[in-house]
């Protein structure tokens, strides 16, 4: 669904699921692509052995993942949607990380974290209104790799999916590797002449989607 035809995020952690190399029955989907990943949510909603959460834009395209949007039956509390406003940046990604993602990560207590690696929450990438730079790419895929390693013994691969302006996609894919692998940051972007980001909107947003994921979890 959205702008894809196969999921490949979810035929990943189905493989991951059944094949017999190594134990695997829980597995956490990180998604920081700009547009809500609709058809994974659906295919997982209804399962608790998949935690869902998902990062993007709130309003655009495919007009899902809302914040009530948390599961059900057997998976209530297994989808974790944070729609962001419009210009909503690297400090935003920083508290989504560390107030939602860590904490449910955690708690969840996967086997393996697959990410899809979406690249156009971008500021200068043309289809959307967020405003990450490559620096934050770095820290996601640098974090989330830290939280591989304490948690599932660094079981983590990224897919590669949005991305619409070539030199925003090369920049962020290049950061998001040195941040897998510990090296520094390129970026040196002056993110002085962006927007300032609506954190107080944001915080409300994470307070929100970290209440109703508790409620149903504790």
């Amino acid at each position: 669904m959205g702008f894809g035809v196969v999921n490949f995020i979810a035929m990943a952690a189905r493989h991951a699921q059944h094949q017999h190399l190594v134990p695997v029955n829980k597995v956490l989907i990180v998604d920081f692509d700009v547009h809500h990943g609709n058809g994974t949510e659906e295919i997982f909603y209804r399962d608790p052995s998949v935690m869902y959460i998902s990062t993007h834009q709130q309003g655009l395209w495919p007009y899902t993942g809302k914040i009530k949007q948390v599961g059900a039956g057997g998976g209530l509390g297994y989808t974790i949607n944070l729609p962001l406003p419009g210009d909503s940046g690297h400090v935003a990604m920083q508290m989504a990380l560390e107030q939602i993602i860590w904490p449910a990560a955690v708690h969840f207590q996967p086997d393996l974290v697959l990410v899809s690696a979406g690249y156009d929450a971008h500021w200068h990438d043309p289809l959307a209104g967020l405003q990450f730079q490559s620096r934050t790419y770095h820290m996601l895929c640098q974090s989330l790799v830290q939280l591989s390693q304490e948690l599932c013994k660094g079981r983590c691969m990224f897919i590669l999916e949005g991305g619409y302006d070539k030199i925003s996609l090369a920049e962020s894919v290049c950061d998001s590797f040195n941040g897998i692998i510990g090296a520094g940051i390129l970026d040196t972007f002056d993110s002085g002449i962006l927007r300032e980001e609506p954190l107080d909107r944001v915080c409300d947003r994470i307070q929100e989607a970290r209440g109703l994921w508790w409620g149903h979890v504790k």
